[in-house]
């Protein structure tokens, strides 16, 4: 249940970042349910393999890098998810940061927070 509660809360988040960060584009509540899917799985399978391959780099920016790393997921997802657009770089770190800031608010307020 709790699974779900997240996924709904990161698709409202989704949802919410075009509002917020010009230059992310969201066509419907549809596709924010599909693109925080899609975010999930890679945040679950490719986001680890990367900070591992780039641990010397973050460690050298004290862990800045992985916004970077971030930001790059971000706009990766809206390369394949129709009805999610990222005008570029910029727009993907800011969406990312704006992302990640109303999910975790989210629930910690909803208590799906481990």
């Amino acid at each position: 249940m709790k699974l779900l509660l997240r996924w709904l809360i990161s698709a409202a988040a989704i949802f919410a970042v075009p509002y917020i960060v010009p230059g992310v584009h969201v066509l419907d509540l549809y596709t924010a349910i599909i693109a925080a899917l899609v975010i999930g799985l890679i945040n679950l399978v490719i986001r680890p393999i990367l900070i591992i391959l780039t641990l010397p780099i973050t460690i050298l920016t004290l862990g800045l890098f992985t916004l970077v790393i971030n930001a790059l997921l971000f706009w990766f997802v809206s390369t394949f998810v129709k009805g999610f657009y990222v005008d570029g770089f910029v727009a993907a770190l800011l969406g990312s940061l704006a992302f990640w800031a109303i999910s975790w608010i989210g629930n910690a307020i909803a208590g799906t927070k481990d």
